[in-house]
C-alpha cells in the first residue's frame, strides 16, 4: 500500500495502489492526511466509521468526505487510515483511524475532495486511484 501526492494546478492529487480495494481507499486517506501535515506525533485513540454507496467512486468521495468533517468537527487528524470495501449491490467501506489532535501539529488546510478526474481502476498488481482535493 502506497501514495504519492502530485501537484495538479492550484489542487493537490494523490496517487495510491495497493493489492486491495479496502487498502488503496486507506492509502488516499493516508495521502489525504500528507497533504494536511507532514509529521504526526504517535498516539491518538482509533475511531471507526462506516460509510455506504451506490458506487466505487462515490464510496471512496463519501469516505474522504467523512474523514475532513471529522477533521473539521472533531479537531482531529485522521492518520494509519484502514480500511475493509464491499459490495451487495451496494458499496459499502468499514474503516478506522487513528485520531491526531490537530492542536499536537502544524497542519495546511485541505478544503474538499472532488470528483474531478477521480479514477479507481483494478490492475494486473490490485487496484490503483486518484483523487485531487480543493486547497
Amino acid at each position: 500500500m502506497s501514495y504519492d501526492l502530485r501537484d495538479h494546478t492550484a489542487d493537490v492529487a494523490v496517487e495510491a495502489t495497493a493489492d486491495t480495494l479496502g487498502g488503496v481507499f486507506a492509502a488516499v486517506a493516508d495521502g489525504m492526511a500528507a497533504a494536511m501535515c507532514e509529521d504526526t506525533p504517535e498516539g491518538g485513540p482509533r475511531r471507526e466509521l462506516t460509510v455506504s454507496a451506490e458506487s466505487r467512486e462515490a464510496l471512496l468521495f463519501d469516505y474522504l468526505d467523512d474523514l475532513i468533517y471529522d477533521r473539521d468537527i472533531h479537531g482531529v487528524l485522521p492518520v494509519d487510515n484502514e480500511a475493509t470495501v464491499t459490495a451487495d449491490g451496494t458499496w459499502h467501506l468499514d474503516g478506522s483511524y487513528r485520531a491526531v489532535d490537530l492542536a499536537d501539529v502544524v497542519a495546511r488546510d485541505l478544503k474538499a475532495v472532488t470528483y474531478s478526474e477521480m479514477d479507481v481502476t483494478e490492475t494486473d498488481d490490485g487496484w490503483r486511484a486518484y483523487v485531487v482535493f480543493d486547497v
